[in-house]
């Protein structure tokens, strides 16, 4: 927070937390009805899928977008933009029983899920630096907290009510989180100048759909199809042709040179590995409660109690990351991230013995969650430590956007090991336990990997990206642009002007 920054209001990291775990039930939602979706929306099952699969494709591609917009025009400004989204998207699903405008409502649900970059990015504005570790840390856990709650309460519903309820109630709750935000967050003037980079926007999006349809949609219409490949060639030219045309604007979306930074580079291939590890867990753990017994390793639950025993990973979450906030005020959020991809990688190693029981799941899943809780409040503070204040909701952003890409790459490739590792039970097709461990051990692995790169994040929080030519006369002295037209300043590791 900054001497002319507004002092955080009564309630303002408790609204933002809550409209966390709000956009994030979004992604929860709906699984009680996958399999039911067809006949609910007179579909065949691959049309039905795109229910699930289009809030994670917008909220991916948008969040990059929502960061630089929040940066130009203020956090507050599109923290209330997508709250309204979560509740128009919510209203316009609850009102149909029709495939295209339940797609559509669901895509804008994804986008509303812009939430907690903002949120993360707002408390660097209001928050006082002595509470901003915890506060952060809060914020971030907010993602597995509304996941894990998300699963029971949606079961219950649908269990007992016409399934349009999951949508009415999600539509109500939003519109109060949204009064919550409202009230509670003070206006905090935008400090970046420039334009928006709309080219750069188009190409980002354009190239993310490609590579996110082709590893969502993969396993479905064949890895070796004409479909997959041209979408992932097309998504590596879109992706090139982008970062070159990012490097010689004036004002780009994403300042690649920031994030190409040892410290900002290698946070974000760690976010990667570790959405990667924390998705894994969330494939594994409900499909073996719910299993039937007479395979030998499943646990016969039903929908709802698989949902119930997976809510102590939400409240584990919550209650280690102020934990992992001190051990980062402490020693510095790289042991912090490094602690949390540790122990994501011992509940892994765990899983192995105690998959074979209903408490030994809740075990494992509940240790990957407090790795995950330490880790994911760690991330956002480097982030924030390396890049200018004007450029913090951006950079975060970008940061959501990787951890994204691990989840889907996550969803594709363990559900591509536990298809290939499957055995015939009636007319269906089960995952047999030897795939349930495999995809155990990649989920491991992948958490070990975040570690090693961990170990190469610099100690000392590197000096900030030079900001955009545009806001340097406004942000402190100016030097000669260089040949990309951006200016470099002087100025801390906070990115503000020397006092």
């Amino acid at each position: 927070m900054t001497a002319s920054a507004p002092a955080a209001r009564s309630g303002t990291v408790a609204a933002l937390a809550t409209a966390g775990i709000v956009a994030s039930l979004m992604g929860t939602l709906m699984i009680p009805l996958v399999g039911e979706l067809p006949g609910l929306l007179h579909t065949s099952a691959s049309s039905a899928s795109w229910v699930i699969t289009a809030p994670l494709l917008t909220g991916a591609v948008t969040t990059p977008v929502l960061g630089r917009l929040g940066d130009l025009y203020g956090k507050r400004r599109l923290l209330l933009v997508c709250v309204a989204l979560l509740v128009a998207g919510s209203l316009l699903c609850a009102l149909t029983s029709s495939l295209v405008p339940m797609v559509t409502g669901r895509a804008v649900q994804g986008i509303g899920m812009g939430v907690v970059p903002l949120g993360i990015s707002t408390m660097r504005d209001v928050v006082a630096p002595e509470r901003m570790g915890t506060s952060v840390a809060f914020m971030s856990s907010s993602l597995g907290i509304g996941g894990a709650l998300g699963l029971p309460l949606s079961a219950a519903v649908v269990q007992n009510f016409d399934w349009h309820v999951l949508f009415w109630g999600s539509a109500a709750v939003s519109a109060l989180t949204g009064l919550a935000v409202a009230r509670c967050l003070p206006h905090v003037p935008p400090v970046a100048k420039g334009r928006f980079d709309i080219p750069g926007a188009l190409g980002l999006a354009t190239g993310l759909v490609c590579l996110l349809l082709a590893v969502s949609k993969g396993a479905e219409w064949g890895w070796t199809s004409a479909t997959t490949g041209g979408l992932l060639t097309a998504a590596v030219a879109v992706l090139l042709a982008w970062g070159w045309f990012e490097l010689r604007t004036v004002d780009p979306l994403v300042d690649l040179r920031a994030t190409a930074r040892r410290g900002v580079l290698l946070t974000n291939l760690a976010s990667v590995l570790i959405g990667f590890a924390m998705f894994a867990q969330s494939l594994v753990a409900p499909q073996l409660l719910q299993l039937p017994t007479s395979l030998g390793y499943g646990l016969g639950q039903s929908m709802l109690a698989a949902g119930l025993w997976m809510v102590p990973t939400g409240l584990a979450m919550m209650a280690f990351s102020p934990l992992g906030a001190r051990l980062s005020a402490r020693s510095g959020p790289r042991t912090s991230l490094l602690t949390g991809a540790l122990i994501v990688t011992v509940g892994y190693v765990l899983a192995l013995p105690l998959m074979g029981s209903v408490l030994g799941i809740v075990i494992f899943s509940s240790v990957v969650s407090i790795g995950v809780a330490f880790a994911y409040g760690a991330m956002p503070a480097i982030i924030m430590s390396s890049v200018p204040r004007s450029e913090t909701a951006a950079a975060n952003g970008f940061n959501a956007l990787m951890r994204s890409i691990g989840l889907s790459v996550s969803s594709a490739v363990t559900g591509v090991v536990l298809a290939q590792m499957s055995r015939n039970l009636g007319s269906y097709s089960v995952p047999t336990q030897d795939g349930f461990r495999v995809a155990a051990l990649i989920g491991g692995g992948a958490a070990l990997a975040a570690a090693l790169l961990t170990l190469a994040i610099p100690r000392d929080a590197p000096a900030p990206a030079a900001p955009r030519a545009a806001e340097a006369g406004a942000s402190g002295p100016a030097r000669l642009p260089d040949r990309t037209g951006r200016a470099d300043r002087e100025g801390g590791t906070t990115g503000l002007p020397r006092l």
